[in-house]
């Protein structure tokens, strides 16, 4: 497994995919690495991090997730 630490195009990817497959999302493909900028980096990795240590979610959590997601998506 890659370290996680450094902020590369790579890792970012490895956490966005990581969020959408522990989440159990249905539409996937609204949520793609090259949607997030590296400036976010850290905010991605912390959500990442309490994302994988969760076993479940609950749909007030999960909306909170997503709509976090969503703004540190990039705005085009």
């Amino acid at each position: 497994m890659a370290d996680l630490k450094e902020a590369t195009k790579e890792n970012l990817a490895v956490l966005i995919e990581g969020i959408k497959a522990k989440l159990n999302m249905a539409n996937t493909a609204v949520m793609r690495a090259e949607d997030f900028d590296l400036a976010h980096y850290e905010d991605l990795l912390y959500l990442y991090n309490m994302v994988q240590k969760k076993a479940s979610f609950g749909i007030n959590e999960m909306t909170a997730i997503v709509e976090e997601l969503g703004a540190m998506r990039k705005q085009s």
